[in-house]
């Protein structure tokens, strides 16, 4: 139904946006003739437009900040017990010539390899029953020990399973009952001057490479030849062979054979967290 009034609205918008074309084109025109009499005019709409523009921001930015953050997603601990390893080894040990184990200032040491790395065993005593958080070092202390290994070797300070699994503990990286989150490695590394960088090229001839360069490595392995669930262990050399020479915090035997390149990176854990499965050791003065 159409209203008796809508003729005289239409002239009445039409006189109004009459109005504002003549206001619009005076201003234009004022403005390249007149430009201070034009800043005076449009100051006050000027201003107003840009406090509605800042105060549109402070609302964008607080509506932001008040969008919460995604939670973090929680860091699930690899089974490390220790124990007998799922698969049998049936490898010789290496020569003495090559790797072997020798007494030192008091200290047992792990010949061969890049570094001779100063060897504590997680199975033995007084580590077997140092507390590890509510559990024992012997059970499920393999990431304390392993630490312990590459901090002593690399940086001149002795430093015993005991006191590594400590410090793990008190900063948060204990997982009772399982053993240790993947974090450990790298923050260990880093607490005690090291830096332990993921590795990512997980095939046998980037680890041939990187050991024959001279690297050292931690790794966390899976169910095979070192265990029958999780467990870190060093990668410390090459043979002339080029197998690797590793350093077992569980197992002295294991620490004097020479394993296939290919071996390794098959047992490799299947973990991505924090770095996992594969940790580049490095000293903070060497790295670029």
């Amino acid at each position: 139904m159409s209203s008796k009034h809508g003729p005289g609205k239409n002239i009445l918008l039409l006189v109004c946006l009459a109005l504002l074309c003549i206001t619009g084109a005076e201003l234009l025109v004022c403005r390249f003739a007149a430009p201070e009499l034009f800043e005076r005019l449009t100051a006050p709409v000027t201003a107003a437009v840009e406090r509605l523009h800042s105060a549109g921001t402070a609302l964008l930015e607080e509506a932001v900040q008040r969008i919460p953050a995604p939670p973090e997603e929680e860091e699930v601990p690899v089974e490390q017990l220790a124990g007998a390893p799922a698969l049998e080894n049936t490898r010789p040990r290496e020569d003495p010539t090559i790797t072997e184990f020798v007494q030192r200032g008091g200290e047992d040491i792990l010949t061969g390899g890049n570094v001779e790395i100063v060897y504590f065993n997680q199975g033995e005593e007084p580590w077997a029953s140092s507390p590890y958080g509510p559990d024992d070092i012997g059970g499920y202390g393999c990431g304390p020990t392993a630490m312990s290994m590459v901090v002593s070797s690399l940086t001149g300070q002795t430093v015993d399973p005991a006191a590594m699994a400590r410090w793990a503990y008190e900063s948060g990286f204990c997982a009772p009952g399982s053993g240790s989150y993947n974090s450990l490695i790298q923050a260990a590394a880093s607490a005690y001057g090291l830096e332990a960088t993921s590795w990512t090229d997980l095939t046998a001839d980037a680890l041939t490479q990187a050991l024959a360069s001279g690297q050292l490595f931690v790794a966390l392995m899976t169910k095979g030849h070192f265990t029958s669930s999780g467990h870190f262990i060093l990668l410390r050399g090459l043979t002339l062979e080029g197998t690797v020479l590793v350093a077992d915090p569980n197992s002295r035997e294991r620490s004097l054979t020479a394993w296939d390149p290919q071996l390794i990176i098959d047992e490799l854990s299947r973990t991505r967290s924090s770095g996992a499965p594969l940790w580049c050791i490095s000293t903070i003065a060497s790295i670029p």
